[in-house]
């Protein structure tokens, strides 16, 4: 088994060091996140990093790269309060990609991608009508970690989501709902049947159900 350590890991090249450090948590979920300017204008990017942080009340997190140059993600949702996450289908992996290229910021990642903006009810930010998952946030707080990226704390306060993926126990089938994850910066997988057990209890060792 080969043995990195922290001096190797900083002695590769740049991409090197990207590509191994962003693969290294394994597979990650796939969102577009959105968000709409003060103007009305939209915002698409897609994020690897949705994370869950707890279930009462309900709250999910993203990490944000370093603010120190402009993004118009974290500068729409600061000032809106509000953004939406948003499984990728599998066969929109390349149009979800897409939002990753470095557009102006008077130009829409909706329209450039080939994504639809919707607006639902009251809540400022768009959703992503392609989406078979969709959940509408608000930001609860902010933590800023020592290399400038930035943890986002939001409350869940609305979800959409096509019947079939909803099982009858709580759970999601996200291979009824065809999405997409995410292995390091660039690898988009078809998500696949899980093996499932039941709750795991000491000395009762787990059986797939």
């Amino acid at each position: 088994m080969r043995h990195l350590t922290a001096a190797d890991i900083q002695a590769f090249e740049k991409i090197y060091r990207l590509n191994l450090v962003n693969g290294l948590p394994g597979f990650k979920p796939a969102n577009l996140v959105g968000t709409a300017a003060p103007d009305g204008g939209t915002n698409l990017a897609v994020f690897s990093s949705a994370l869950h942080l707890g279930s009462d009340p309900p709250l999910l997190g993203i990490i944000t790269r370093p603010t120190t140059v402009p993004r118009h993600t974290y500068a729409n949702l600061k000032a809106s309060g509000c953004y939406t996450l948003n499984h990728v289908p599998v066969a929109l992996a390349a149009a979800a990609h897409y939002t990753s290229a470095n557009f102006p910021d008077n130009v829409s990642e909706f329209d450039e991608c080939g994504f639809t903006a919707v607006f639902r009810g009251d809540f400022p930010a768009p959703y992503v009508a392609e989406s078979p998952l969709s959940i509408g946030l608000r930001l609860l707080e902010e933590h800023h970690i020592s290399n400038g990226t930035v943890l986002l704390v939001g409350t869940v306060e609305h979800i959409y989501l096509r019947e079939e993926g909803l099982r009858e126990d709580g759970t999601l089938d996200l291979v009824a709902l065809a999405d997409a994850c995410i292995s390091g910066l660039d690898g988009y997988h078809a998500v696949q049947p899980p093996v499932r057990f039941g709750y795991a209890r000491p000395g009762q060792p787990p059986v797939a159900e």
